[in-house]
């Protein structure tokens, strides 16, 4: 990547990046058994640093989730496919039979299946044109076996987003359960609220700290609460913040590469919150003020935000960085 120091993004400043991964380039990556004659970290690198050709997203995806193993075969990840097909259709026939019951013994599944149903009506599934994007029955029911199969990451406000996201990408419902049950094993520790927001946002604390001091002073006092009302950008992946899924899905597989380092969503927080930083100072804004600035971040670019929070990571490995950061980050 090259670009300026983060800051707002302007149509005058756009990062540099070679092409990124097509087909004919993915193919390569596999020798004539389909094994990667690639190693996994050569792949990384190469998504972090360019991106993926829609037509190769669904296959890569599927590698990065932990869908496919990355030492699999042709053959063998045609076997994974059907099993996790069959697996989901058993999933569904299950759910249909246990549904009496939950409704009547489990009373929380009621109100979740209200706010799922609710959540999903309020979603826009028509393009410009007219033409219906997604199947919102489809959908409900998705989130409805991933709540009741899944008993760590219970449903949330931002998941039915999160599913549309898939939705739109994969072609078959079970590539959309499973895709987005293996998401959240990978981003438990960023996305979901009751396992690792919290810890996001403390960690976000502690850069602003080390990294400016200025800032995290104005943050401590008059713009006290505004890190804190932050964790929409963490349960939802920052897809409010893009102008388009493109965008949305190029910063989701660079944080399902673990490149340049793990946790690189607080990174990516960071520099949104440099993006506002001038503002805040300059109008010494309250925390409402404050959050209702960084609410306004919107229409980003992809690029343009991946190359900042590099930019961020750069300069961190460069100082004597804070254990609790190095354990972190590094």
């Amino acid at each position: 990547f090259t670009t300026e120091s983060p800051g707002k993004p302007n149509s005058s400043r756009r990062v540099k990046r070679k092409p990124p991964i097509d087909k004919t380039e993915w193919d390569s990556f596999f020798d004539e058994n389909g094994h990667l004659a690639k190693s996994r970290d050569f792949i990384c690198v190469n998504i972090l640093e360019r991106g993926l050709h829609p037509t190769v997203r669904t296959e890569a995806w599927k590698f990065l989730t932990g869908y496919y193993s990355w030492q699999s075969s042709q053959d063998e990840r045609l076997t994974v496919d059907s099993t996790r097909r069959k697996n989901y259709e058993a999933l569904c026939q299950m759910y249909q039979k246990i549904q009496p019951l939950l409704e009547n013994l489990h009373r929380n599944f009621i109100e979740t299946r209200n706010n799922i149903t609710y959540d999903i009506k309020k979603l826009y599934d028509k393009d410009p044109l007219g033409n219906v994007l997604l199947d919102k029955k489809k959908l409900e029911k998705i989130l409805l076996l991933s709540y009741v199969c899944n008993t760590q990451a219970e449903y949330q406000q931002g998941f039915h987003e999160m599913v549309m996201i898939f939705q739109l990408m994969l072609e078959h419902d079970h590539e959309t359960f499973w895709l987005f049950q293996f998401f959240l094993q990978k981003t438990e520790h960023s996305c979901v609220i009751n396992i690792g927001v919290g810890k996001n946002l403390d960690m976000l604390n502690t850069l602003i700290d080390f990294l400016d001091p200025v800032f995290a002073e104005h943050l401590k006092g008059k713009g006290a609460g505004a890190v804190p009302s932050l964790f929409p950008w963490f349960c939802l992946c920052f897809q409010r913040a893009f102008k388009t899924f493109d965008d949305v899905w190029r910063l989701w597989e660079v944080l399902l590469t673990g490149k340049p380092c793990r946790n690189f969503q607080v990174l990516v927080a960071y520099s949104m919150l440099q993006m506002v930083r001038p503002q805040v100072l300059q109008e010494s804004m309250t925390g409402d003020d404050i959050l209702l600035a960084c609410n306004n971040l919107i229409d980003l670019d992809a690029d343009e935000l991946i190359s900042a929070a590099c930019i961020v990571y750069a300069e961190l490995i460069q100082k004597d960085v804070p254990q609790s950061l190095k354990d972190f980050f590094l």
